[in-house]
């Protein structure tokens, strides 16, 4: 029997579970509709939704959940992670930022120490907020990690994320990212070629952190999109300000040159902007901040609105199919 492939979105209602269908996808159903969800993540059969207050897990592809908090001294989750060479191992990170390891499927968790200490010692904050920062973005190649902190910079781990240090060290690199990050994101060519959307800018690094050259200063963004097969050619949400005339530009010189990428939208949109990009096959998801969702094929690149009957979309992913 083969299981057909899932689109699961976050939503401020709950998770939202769509089936492929011709043409694109149908919602089938929703679950945790008592709960904020800000984050979901897939290995197979196995699901995690992130919320507001906890974390949810479910081993049947979302037909029944339950709480998985063990371990948990933060219950406000801004993103998940989950490695890809290591279904088990799986990462949470938290308003007032923190990050939580799991090496257990999401079962048992547990707070990387040192994230709290540089938290508190960088004096990390939200502008809107009284919390401490957060965690919004994790990004895995090899046994290297990376974190995104808003509004605090990048994270490093060399070790599958067992431990974490600040990009540059705790005085910062010369050449330093901003350090409202985010998301983060690295190329599968290279973990040492990362990207970091700011509200400074775009960043690139080609060491693994090090140091950092801006590659569009004249941006607030969120989200970015690498092409695998060419990590010159990017994809960038790219406003003049916080959710203020958003647009979708792209390079394909690796940042020299940027055009924008806005074939079936009307643009600039004055009070939103892409807030994540997620490849699904041959496609392009764009969530946008107030909470739509657009879909472009890849090779073409003109977008459409996909499922409009959900305006709170916040995060998404995709499950694969299994042989059982």
């Amino acid at each position: 029997m083969e299981n057909g492939e899932k689109l699961l979105l976050a939503t401020s209602r709950g998770l939202a579970i769509c089936d492929r269908v011709a043409g694109g996808w149908q919602l089938s159903k929703r679950e945790l509709s008592e709960s904020y969800i800000t984050s979901v993540i897939t290995s197979g059969n196995l699901l995690l939704a992130g919320s507001q207050d906890g974390i949810f897990r479910s081993e049947d592809r979302g037909d029944s959940w339950l709480p998985a908090n063990e371990g948990l001294s933060i219950r406000h989750f801004r993103w998940l992670g989950i490695h890809p060479d290591d279904s088990l191992r799986v990462f949470a990170g938290t308003e007032p930022a923190g990050i939580f390891l799991s090496r257990d499927g999401g079962l048992t968790w547990a707070a990387r120490p040192e994230v709290e200490r540089l938290r508190d010692a960088q004096r990390w904050f939200l502008p809107y907020s009284p919390e401490a920062g957060c965690v919004r973005g994790f990004a895995f190649l090899g046994t290297r990690a990376y974190a995104a902190v808003e509004v605090g910079g990048v994270l490093l781990s060399a070790d599958n994320g067992e431990t974490w240090a600040l990009s540059g060290g705790e005085l910062r690199s010369r050449v330093s990212v901003h350090p409202d990050v985010h998301s983060i994101a690295v190329h599968p060519e290279s973990a040492d070629f990362i990207a970091a959307p700011t509200g400074g800018g775009f960043y690139l690094s080609k060491d693994g952190g090090a140091a950092w050259e801006n590659l569009y200063a004249d941006c607030y963004c969120r989200a970015m999109w690498w092409g695998a097969d060419d990590p010159e050619h990017m994809l960038l949400g790219a406003a003049e300000w916080v959710d203020r005339n958003g647009s979708i530009v792209e390079t394909f010189d690796g940042g020299l040159t940027w055009q924008e990428s806005v074939k079936g939208l009307v643009v600039p949109w004055s009070r939103h902007m892409v807030e994540r990009f997620l490849q699904v096959g041959d496609h392009l998801l764009a969530i946008l901040s107030n909470g739509e969702l657009l879909v472009a094929e890849l090779g073409r690149l003109e977008w459409w609105q996909l499922l409009p009957e959900l305006q709170d979309v916040n995060a998404a992913a995709l499950t694969k199919k299994i042989e059982v």
